[in-house]
């Protein structure tokens, strides 16, 4: 037996105000509505709760034994709700790095909705985050959706926030520094680092190797993961490579940030969270990027820019 808290609910209106007219008003049902539940609970109890006459109802005995387990029932679920309410959650946001767009979004979203709880946290990697939303222990995040498994992917759900324009961290003495934009044919025979061996970061790693591909740019091979800006820099100072980061990237000293054209490489930022999963922080970053966005343009893109074929596919799939 599987019983509506619904229908529990009209049987304890009902017992409570021994009128059905009132027990309809106080639930803001129609009285039809309310009077079918109550018959619905019987066929499936197989008892007779009520007796029904043009002046007065009245419990059964039935219905009396029924109704502290009815109370019961309701006050644990109604208990249950509460504990679940999605406002009294915090909503746990993985913003990637310090200094991003994401942490825009996060700021705009928390004066939007000043009564949510939007915690922050900074861990790179979509592929990381995307198994810990699965599991639960995380919210939302930020990335390239098109880089995670598709396993990964039908679980979650995702929406573009932005179309970012790649770049190269380089060291400040590089050749290609003087530069104020590098080509990308400019890359040819340059060893450049995008996070491989990081198992956090695959999405970015494909990105990478799509954007590489047939170009004469090679690979770096695993490095020590840096955790942090300063040790960022000493790994960077260390191995010497071009590192592959969205224009804005925070500044790391001893470098510089330029941007790739000829043409313009873009990796697509998503919003992502648990698929079905109902937040009014979530809401509030949605509004947040559609304000920010609109203001300032994130989804134009032009027809020259390069965009690997896999998430003009996805992009495709969503339209």
């Amino acid at each position: 037996m599987d019983i509506e808290p619904r229908l529990l609910r009209a049987f304890a209106a009902v017992a409570d105000e021994l009128h059905f007219t009132r027990a309809a008003a106080r639930l803001f049902v129609a009285q039809q509505a309310l009077s079918r539940d109550v018959r619905r609970l019987e066929r499936e109890l197989g008892a007779v709760l009520f007796v029904r006459s043009t002046r007065r109802v009245t419990l059964t005995a039935d219905g009396e034994r029924l109704l502290p387990y009815a109370r019961t029932v309701l006050a644990a679920h109604d208990e249950l709700r509460a504990a679940f309410a999605a406002a009294a959650r915090p909503l746990l946001v993985d913003l990637n790095s310090e200094g991003m767009v994401s942490g825009r979004i996060l700021a705009r979203a928390r004066e939007l909705a000043p009564e949510c709880e939007l915690m922050a946290r900074f861990e790179s990697g979509l592929t990381g985050a995307a198994a810990e939303i699965v599991a639960g222990r995380l919210d939302v995040s930020f990335g390239r959706f098109a880089g995670l498994e598709g396993p990964v992917r039908a679980l979650l759900s995702h929406r573009i926030v932005r179309y970012e324009p790649l770049g190269v961290v380089l060291p400040h003495d590089h050749p290609l520094a003087a530069r104020e934009c590098v080509p990308l044919d400019a890359l040819a025979g340059e060893t450049v680092y995008a996070g491989a061996g990081n198992p956090r970061t695959l999405e970015w790693t494909d990105l990478a190797r799509h954007l590489f591909t047939g170009r004469g740019i090679a690979l770096a091979p695993p490095a020590p993961v840096a955790v942090g800006v300063e040790e960022f820099r000493r790994v960077m100072a260390k191995t010497r490579n071009p590192v592959l980061a969205v224009v804005d990237f925070p500044a790391v000293a001893g470098t510089v940030m330029r941007p790739i054209v000829g043409p313009v490489p873009l990796s697509p930022l998503s919003m992502v969270w648990r698929r079905g999963m109902r937040h009014p922080g979530v809401d509030a970053l949605h509004a947040a990027v559609d304000e920010l966005g609109a203001r300032e343009g994130w989804l134009e893109r032009e027809a020259s820019e390069w965009l690997p074929d896999c998430d003009i596919a996805l992009m495709c799939d969503n339209n």
